[in-house]
């Protein structure tokens, strides 16, 4: 049965990939070609790697949502956590490759984020795909019909004289056959899919022959929380569940503590 699953997985994974839809919200849209290679996720992205090498300081607005029947059906505490959870992983993305100016003060460049649409984690049927997975043992998971939820998420970069510098349309849907865990909440997928949206946003926002820069003491990110959640992991492997108050996703910290607890729970 597992060794079926495994020859199963590619077209599950090609089935799932979500085709960029553009929002109309970034600045431009013109030159986006699409990455190659891609299977779970579909990217189209440009950069323009002569204006990145003069970018050295960036400032990183909060991201935003877009309106629409794909985001109208969060609660304002569920759009805190996701958008607060984007803003974690840019800007543990991209302090890595320039420095963060603080609130107020002159950057090279602007960052601007805007998640487009979300499809809501199935919770009771995640119950159960979490419970299949201790019959299923392997990397390989199962998640039974009506649990896999998405997230689609644009970015760009933009210099100080307006012009963009770099522009990225990314989508992805969980996979029925793979290895994105089921959640109790109905945001598990988006929330999980944050991390790897940020890392695309810091590849295509790359200069050439970059070196990883060394994180400032103190951190710049530290309103987030630490940038490596073992917690997390490790409830993932106890549980076959993503659980997002031990992943680091959660409210912003002046929020009301049951507001939080309500978020993270859903």
């Amino acid at each position: 049965m597992k060794l079926a699953l495994v020859f199963l997985l590619p077209a599950a994974l090609s089935a799932c990939a979500t085709p960029g839809r553009y929002s109309g919200q970034l600045s431009s849209y013109e030159g986006l070609e699409a990455k190659d290679g891609t299977v779970r996720t579909s990217v189209v992205r440009r950069s323009d790697k002569d204006r990145l090498a003069e970018v050295g300081r960036v400032s990183i607005q909060p991201a935003r949502l877009a309106e629409g029947k794909t985001t109208a059906w969060l609660t304002p505490q569920e759009r805190d956590v996701l958008l607060r959870e984007v803003d974690a992983q840019l800007c543990f993305e991209l302090t890595e490759r320039f420095a963060l100016a603080p609130p107020g003060e002159t950057a090279d460049a602007e960052v601007r984020a805007i998640v487009t649409r979300v499809a809501p984690t199935g919770r009771a049927a995640s119950a159960l795909s979490a419970a299949s997975g201790f019959f299923i043992p392997g990397p390989i998971g199962l998640r039974v019909p009506g649990t896999v939820g998405g997230l689609g998420a644009e970015a760009e970069m933009i210099a100080r004289d307006g012009k963009q510098v770099a522009a990225v349309v990314w989508n992805r849907n969980a996979t029925p056959i793979g290895t994105d865990d089921p959640s109790l909440s109905r945001l598990g997928d988006a929330l999980q899919f944050a991390e790897p949206f940020g890392d695309t946003v810091g590849a295509v926002m790359t200069p050439e022959d970059h070196k990883s820069r060394k994180i400032e003491d103190p951190d710049p990110c530290a309103q987030y929380g630490p940038r490596f959640r073992p917690e997390g992991f490790l409830a993932g492997m106890a549980s076959g569940l993503y659980v997002p108050a031990l992943s680091g996703a959660k409210a912003a910290p002046d929020d009301k503590d049951d507001d939080k607890d309500k978020a993270e729970k859903r």
